[in-house]
């Protein structure tokens, strides 16, 4: 496990990159999701997918979305809200979010939004 926390963002970004592509999704919506996520602003994220920074220490940057805890569902056969190391969760969830994206998601509903209280 702690092998992936050791791993550079910049090395994976590319990946993720791919990913998305090969199922017709664009950049700037795994962008869109990233920077959903961690909290962060284009300028740092692309500092961060330059390189030399670990996912430990890109998560530890990062002051993560409060609708995180929101994303649900299973990632290499465990459920991500079952994980119990903090790091793991938060890798979990971005490759969660990625997933969907490459599926064919709509945007707005893989950038979580808590319920909000029906008008009577």
């Amino acid at each position: 496990m702690t092998r992936i926390f050791g791993t550079e963002f910049a090395a994976v970004y590319p990946l993720y990159v791919a990913k998305v592509e090969r199922k017709g999704r664009t950049t700037t919506e795994l962008d869109q999701v990233i920077m959903w996520l961690t909290g962060f602003d284009d300028t740092t994220l692309r500092r961060h997918a330059q390189g030399g920074t670990t996912f430990e220490e890109f998560f530890a940057e990062a002051p993560m979305n409060p609708s995180a805890s929101l994303i649900t569902g299973v990632v290499c056969g465990i459920r991500v809200e079952a994980i119990e190391d903090p790091l793991m969760q938060k890798i979990r969830y971005l490759d969660k979010l990625v997933d969907e994206l490459a599926r064919g998601k709509p945007l707005e509903k893989v950038l979580r939004a808590p319920a909000t209280a029906s008008k009577t």
